[in-house]
């Protein structure tokens, strides 16, 4: 399926030559490679790895990630247009590398430089599949109140109070559940996050490097979604997994700003993905609407319906505006907190309000699973909810709001 032309389209306004490029590319690969088989591996919930492989092979998984760390080095403008091109042809396959990514950048960030060698060349190369470990049963948005425990070991395995030193830490040993872990029990690499001391709140998270396979940790209930169904997400158990102290990632306490840090830049990824969501919904919409007919004419040519049909057209070119805008103060270096929650809670509603509209145009063919549109919206729904609640982000960007303000 190709783009449609103007503002609802790709977005062309200001892109590079390199940009386009990598749109145009990943656009005919997803479209070739992934959606031919997106309704399928929804209705079987089957995750196939050979896609993620294939994305692999060409750049996709180490797409934003340095050049000098092996990745492609592309801007994360254009890692938003590959991620809009994935979730306009499978949504679940937009999420996997979605959550690939997000596991790499804090290890690009706050790595040492032996955990980037050690690390991230399978990740950068496709060869080995992330899986960021964040939440709890009982600390979804309230990512501060996890429960999981790395208890801080000596070189004799013994345990170590928690005031002890720093360089006195030989090991960690984790015991808690980790929930709706997006790319679980398929991962091979799991950034975990725990608490070395949950007296300090949020002060006390701390970031772990784990491996599937670790002795004490392994793999619980797996989830049956409503929708990105054919991404995987299961929950984490850990009783007793011994994690050295050099897969620590970054210092004892420093977790939860890893965290923060990570998922700001995440959500402008799936803000990218719910506008491939928002852009596929109206292109076969409109596509719909030429031809079906109803009372001897096309529907197109209904008033009502062209109306409907324009509304979701600024839908999509407001989300899309404001997850480049996001974008590019992510490649200026700037603060992207607001900008960020912005562009997520607006293309995800954009998403799930353009996806509704699209079924309501198919009448009964929308409503039918054969068709695929009914899919859209159910991947949609996902996207208020995963990487912070739109709830959570009217708060974000409230409280912005309030502290400039302030001034």
């Amino acid at each position: 399926m190709t783009a449609a032309a103007g503002p609802a389209g790709s977005g062309a306004g200001g892109l590079t030559a390199e940009e386009r490029l990598l749109r145009d590319t990943t656009r005919e690969f997803a479209q070739r490679e992934i959606a031919p088989t997106a309704v399928e591996r929804d209705e079987a919930e089957r995750f196939d790895r050979s896609i993620f492989s294939r994305m692999g092979a060409l750049g996709l998984t180490a797409a934003p990630l340095p050049e000098s760390l092996g990745g492609a080095g592309f801007s994360y403008l254009g890692w938003t247009l590959v991620m809009e091109e994935l979730g306009a042809a499978d949504m679940a396959s937009a999420v996997t590398l979605s959550v690939h990514i997000l596991s790499q950048l804090p290890v690009v960030s706050f790595g040492t430089v032996e955990q980037h060698a050690d690390w991230l060349p399978p990740m950068v190369a496709g060869e080995a599949l992330g899986a960021f470990c964040l939440t709890e049963p009982h600390a979804g948005s309230d990512a501060a109140a996890l429960r999981t425990r790395a208890a801080r070991l000596a070189a004799d395995g013994q345990e170590l109070a928690p005031d002890a030193p720093p360089d006195a830490v030989a090991a960690y040993r984790l015991h808690g559940t980790k929930i709706w872990i997006s790319n679980a029990p398929e991962a091979e690499r799991y950034l975990v996050f725990a608490t070395v001391d949950a007296s300090k709140g949020p002060k006390g998270i701390t970031a772990f490097l784990v491996e599937k396979g670790t002795p004490g940790f392994r793999f619980g209930a797996h989830e049956k979604k409503m929708g990105i169904r054919a991404c995987p997400a299961a929950e984490l158990l850990f009783d007793g997994a011994v994690i050295p102290a050099s897969r620590r990632l970054g210092a004892e306490g420093q977790g939860y700003r890893i965290a923060l840090s990570a998922l700001a830049e995440g959500r402008i990824s799936i803000a990218a993905a719910c506008v491939g969501i928002a852009r596929s919904a109206l292109e076969q919409a409109a596509a719909y609407l030429h031809q079906r007919t109803a009372f001897g004419a096309p529907l197109a040519e209904l008033q009502g319906l062209r109306f409907m049909l324009a509304e979701m057209a600024r839908e999509v070119a407001a989300a899309r505006a404001l997850t480049h805008e996001a974008a590019r103060a992510r490649d200026r270096g700037e603060p992207i907190g607001e900008a960020s929650s912005l562009a997520k809670w607006t293309a995800s509603d954009a998403a799930m309000k353009v996806a509704t509209d699209a079924v309501q145009l198919f009448g009964g063919s929308g409503y039918s699973r054969g068709t695929g549109i009914e899919r859209l919206m159910r991947d949609a729904k996902g996207a208020q909810i995963y990487e912070g609640t739109n709830q959570i982000h009217r708060l974000i960007v409230a409280d912005a709001v309030l502290e400039r303000a302030r001034f």
